[in-house]
């Protein structure tokens, strides 16, 4: 079920397997050995993937069929240590402090 959940979340956010492998630190051969079923990631990259995607760990896992988990938090944008994405791709540093810039009126 990993297989086919992996690739069906990476093509919905229009994400290439070397993009999807950058994100996790991994070689896109991984990413595609993941999507044939012939290797599986750790539990650190499952859970890495699940936040990323914004599912389960048990969806992620073919465990549960319940797609998206519930957000009970908060997060600030300024909290760099918060993965911020525009359409499946990480936004980069510049791009995050001119959201910034543009929020606090100093474009």
């Amino acid at each position: 079920m990993f297989p086919e959940r992996i690739k069906e979340l990476r093509t919905g956010k229009h994400m290439t397997q070397s993009e999807l492998a950058k994100f996790a630190n991994v070689t896109q051969q991984t990413v595609g050995a993941w999507e044939r079923g012939k290797a599986s990631p750790g539990v650190e990259i499952i859970t890495k993937l699940a936040n990323f995607f914004n599912v389960s760990t048990d969806y992620l896992l073919g465990e549960s069929d319940e797609k998206y988990k519930q957000n009970d938090s908060t997060v600030d944008i300024a909290d760099d240590r918060v993965l911020m994405t525009y359409q499946g791709k990480p936004l980069s540093k510049e791009d995050r402090e001119m959201m910034l810039r543009i929020m606090r009126g100093k474009e």
